[in-house]
């Protein structure tokens, strides 16, 4: 006997009582990306690894411990895609999209990281990204926030969803950190876990993303970066607040907020929540105004965030317990009777061509009345039409309301007349 083969660890099937949720989601989103003018782009899942060392960063966890990258038939490494970013610019080089040029981006689809698994953090996970190539200025900054908070706001979470921000400043500047926290390091690396010996000097921003307590008590000692930074980032992210302020956006200046991807600079943000536990990271995104001349574009300001769309679905759910209930079915078409089979199926494309925004199902394999009524309440139908060979032979059917028990005989000719005004539709 074959043995079931089982899904790879941590990359999960999503069945259709989850999709249904995912598209409730993602639907809401790609409506609002619309509303500001952002366009698709489809990009590949496999890229050359070159991209993601070059973009990312070599002294990175993501390149050093979590990326699935093998050789090709040629010997070629490539890599699945890490994350969003990297890939969105190298398709903007490729196809002439960025220079001198404003462009807004979005794409969606699955990234690969080898994690540990964990409730909203899987080895292939889905992602919601969007980049804005060209503009450089605090405004566009906080167009790119607000239109994040507008996402929360349309799927009504905003209550439990709150904005952290900081500026990690130029590169320049952060270099400056850079040996400050290393200094702080040095004279007590007694106290370090591995883990931080091994980041203190090949990435130490990223110490500050440690959740050893008595690491983080140790970097109390260590000025907040914005003592770093050059005039100019703090001017940039002086306005970025000030606009935030007037729109009316909360926010919490977290100085200890960094990036692990060596391509950020200045402005980075993170939406939280508090209710998911470890894993409460929303939405991150910044500024990576150096990323295209690094991978071989000229230089371009840029920003873009990335929604992790696992856990944005888990707080979407935890928040309105009912979006989980398996979507109803509009009408369930049921006949009985000889011959009738072959007119409900020329009815029901019919009715799909006058009622095409309805979900409507036909009965198949047979049964008597009761078994399809029986089938109609398992779909959660909100009607059922039933056709039988009286009513072929007079030209009607009989439309019930399986909430209210109410049925009428009505024309076929006007059957989806009448089902739009039960249903309170409007004719497009």
């Amino acid at each position: 006997m074959t043995k079931t083969i089982q899904a790879i660890r941590g990359m999960n099937d999503y069945l259709p009582s989850d999709t249904s949720v995912y598209q409730y989601v993602e639907n809401r989103i790609k409506k609002v990306l619309l509303s500001y003018g952002f366009s698709e782009i489809r990009l590949p899942v496999i890229e050359p690894t070159i991209l993601f060392t070059h973009a990312i960063g070599d002294i990175t966890d993501v390149v050093e411990k979590e990326m699935y990258t093998f050789n090709d038939r040629r010997g070629k490494s490539v890599t699945l895609r890490p994350e969003g970013t990297a890939g969105c610019v190298r398709a903007g080089i490729s196809n002439g999209l960025l220079y001198n040029q404003e462009q807004r981006l979005w794409y969606m689809g699955p990234m690969f990281r080898y994690e540990r698994p964990q409730k909203g953090r899987y080895r292939q996970f889905y992602q919601i990204g969007a980049e804005i190539f060209g503009l450089q200025g605090p405004d566009i900054d906080a167009d790119l926030i607000m239109m994040t908070a507008r996402f929360w706001k349309i799927l009504g979470i905003s209550d439990c969803i709150h904005l952290e921000l900081n500026s990690i400043g130029s590169l320049e500047s952060r270099k400056h950190y850079n040996h400050a926290i290393i200094r702080l390091l040095e004279k007590n690396v007694q106290v370090l876990d591995e883990d931080c010996k091994r980041r203190m000097y090949s990435n130490p921003l990223r110490v500050l993303d440690t959740k050893n307590p008595a690491i983080q008590a140790l970097l109390d000692n260590i000025p907040p970066i914005k003592n770093y930074l050059d005039d100019e980032s703090y001017e940039h992210f002086n306005k970025l607040c000030r606009l935030l302020d007037i729109t009316g956006i909360s926010y919490h200046v977290n100085q200890r907020l960094v990036r692990g991807l060596d391509y950020y600079n200045n402005t980075v943000f993170e939406w939280v929540t508090n209710s998911l536990g470890a894993q409460g990271t929303i939405c991150a995104g910044g500024r990576y105004d150096c990323l295209v001349k690094l991978l071989g574009g000229r230089h371009t300001p840029a920003i873009g965030f990335a929604i992790g769309l696992e856990r944005l679905v888990l707080l979407v759910q935890k928040t309105f317990p009912e979006i989980t209930k398996p979507q109803s079915i509009d009408l369930y078409l049921i006949a009985v009777g000889k011959g009738t089979e072959h007119a409900m199926l020329l009815l029901s494309e019919n009715l799909r061509n006058e009622l095409p925004e309805l979900k409507i199902i036909q009965n198949f394999g047979g049964g008597n009345f009761r078994k399809q009524f029986s089938r109609a309440h398992k779909y959660g139908a909100r009607f059922v039409l039933i056709l039988g060979e009286s009513e072929i032979a007079h030209h009607h059917c009989i439309i019930k309301n399986l909430c209210n028990g109410k049925q009428q005989i009505v024309p076929l000719s006007q059957a989806s007349y009448i089902i739009r005004l039960l249903l309170n539709i409007s004719k497009k």
